[in-house]
């Protein structure tokens, strides 16, 4: 299970064991408050004027004590749905009321949207997680029903002599968890993961965006109530596997799907990569193996340009035809002969299961496909016709398989590390140096289809397609031709193709 110390680059967390820790997150929190003054001050002030409360809620909150910047304003309030609605109609310069029927209601001015919701007191039927949708009276009884502790704070925005005092609500010690790094339930787990199976998939989420650990009783519930997920749609799970993905530490929201079972039912792959140890031996297995991937080439990421969905799936699911393609192999040790090949198959049929939009199922599976063309090539031996097939093969996906080819090294040989990353910088020196010669993104053949029907007389059909094909492999093996000689190839082959 994660450690705490497995994170420092996350938030900055002072030790719980200081006596001063709670002090030092809530003086964040009131920092938070004062830097939002202007904005927060006026809407308290309309709900005041009718004599409601408002509360900023969750993640907010929250993200205030681990010092993380927060662009996203949730609220409760003890005003009902359309009380909220006549607030903001009033307050903002735009409301919309699509979750209305479930409480919500959301607004925007001057650019800061708020998403405002009646205190809450649902009643769940555990077959569904569709809960009977309840309004409640109370702060601390909208608390209580939420996910987890860190979660369940509040601050309300009272105003004293017209002016914003913030004033903390922490019925559920969400302080105590978030200075111990640690995900617990309001209620006893099973009850909440009963309510709503999909916070078992969050609390993975959180394990990677935030490096919190879960509590033991919520990693024995999350193992013993694993099946309840199938409860959850398809979609809502795509939405927290992208978000625990984007996380800071993927591997570890993995993991944690994998130790308590719930992998099984939404990416069954996984998990059975723990039965495979890798050809090198020097894995404990290629589960392992795929984790140490996601966690290099989530490292290889430009940090300016954020997390980078396409190449992480990648980087989890290169290995995954393994076990499919494992045999022994003479004198010991085993092989995956085509594991890529098997692998990205898998990959678009997983992917498509859970939905994924179309471009995102093929380009993740053609990175799996093409993730050991490189190692089919040893240093010196990378022709032009080969830098080609390579360059055209990736196409816009060429700096994705960069990333995920280097990352692909985890052997524990020095020398052969220094070997394998020496091996590929030559490739990427040829690249650049072919790049210079010709245009690799475009490589297209020397004639084209209307000059194919031309020469051959052709009319549209086949034939045009087939002898296009060949002139496109001719143009990869050698490069570009002038026209005449490309005109005497494609006579050359449909002589020899018709004979």
């Amino acid at each position: 299970m994660t450690t705490p110390d497995a994170y420092p680059e996350v938030f900055d967390l002072p030790d719980p064991a200081d006596p001063n820790a709670a002090a030092v997150v809530m003086a964040r929190v009131q920092g938070s408050v004062d830097k939002q003054r202007p904005f927060l001050e006026p809407l308290a002030r309309a709900f005041a004027e009718r004599g409601e409360s408002l509360f900023l809620v969750g993640g907010p909150v929250r993200d205030a004590m681990l010092g993380k910047p927060g662009h996203d304003l949730d609220f409760t309030t003890s005003a009902r749905p359309g009380t909220i609605r006549e607030i903001l109609d009033a307050w903002g310069e735009k409301t919309w009321d699509t979750g209305i029927e479930f409480g919500t209601v959301s607004g925007i001015r001057h650019g800061q949207q708020v998403e405002i919701t009646t205190f809450r007191a649902d009643l769940y039927d555990g077959v569904t997680r569709n809960p009977e949708v309840t309004f409640g009276d109370s702060i601390e009884a909208d608390l209580v029903r939420r996910d987890f502790a860190c979660n369940a704070m509040a601050v309300e925005l009272s105003l004293v002599d017209g002016t914003l005092q913030p004033q903390f609500h922490d019925p559920v010690s969400g302080l105590e968890d978030v200075l111990a790094r640690r995900l617990d339930t309001p209620q006893a787990p099973e009850v909440s993961f009963r309510d709503d199976p999909l916070r078992m998939l969050r609390a993975a989420r959180f394990v990677s965006q935030l490096g919190f650990t879960v509590a033991p009783r919520v990693y024995d519930a999350m193992r013993d109530m694993a099946e309840e997920i199938n409860r959850i749609t398809v979609e809502r799970v795509q939405a927290e596997l992208d978000k625990l993905m984007a996380g800071a530490r993927p591997w570890e929201g993995i993991d944690l799907l994998v130790q308590t079972g719930l992998a099984d039912h939404i990416l069954p792959e996984i998990p059975a990569l723990q039965l495979e140890q890798d050809e090198h031996m020097q894995h404990k297995d290629v589960y392992r193996h795929s984790l140490t991937v996601l966690r290099q080439a989530t490292e290889l990421e430009d940090p300016d340009e954020g997390p980078d969905l396409k190449l992480r799936w990648a980087a989890l699911m290169h290995d995954i035809g393994k076990p499919a393609t494992r045999a022994q192999k003479e004198g010991g040790g085993v092989s995956f002969h085509h594991h890529e090949v098997v692998g990205a198959k898998m990959t678009r049929k997983r992917l498509r299961a859970l939905k994924y939009p179309k471009h995102m199922t093929e380009d993740i599976g053609q990175l799996v496909y093409l993730h050991m063309r490189f190692h089919g090539f040893d240093e010196g031996q990378w022709t032009d016709s080969a830098v080609r097939r390579y360059v055209t093969d990736a196409g816009d996906l060429l700096p994705r398989l960069h990333k995920l080819v280097r990352a692909d090294c985890t052997t524990r040989n020095p020398k052969k590390a220094r070997r394998l990353q020496r091996t590929y910088d030559g490739l990427e020196e040829r690249i650049a140096e072919l790049a210079e010669k010709e245009d690799l993104a475009r490589v297209r053949p020397d004639l084209d289809g209307n000059e194919i029907m031309e020469i051959l007389g052709l009319s549209p059909g086949p034939d045009v397609g087939r002898a296009w094909k060949y002139m496109k492999e001719l143009r990869l093996e050698r490069g570009e031709l002038d026209h005449d000689e490309a005109v005497a190839e494609l006579k050359r082959w449909w002589e020899e193709t018709n004979a």
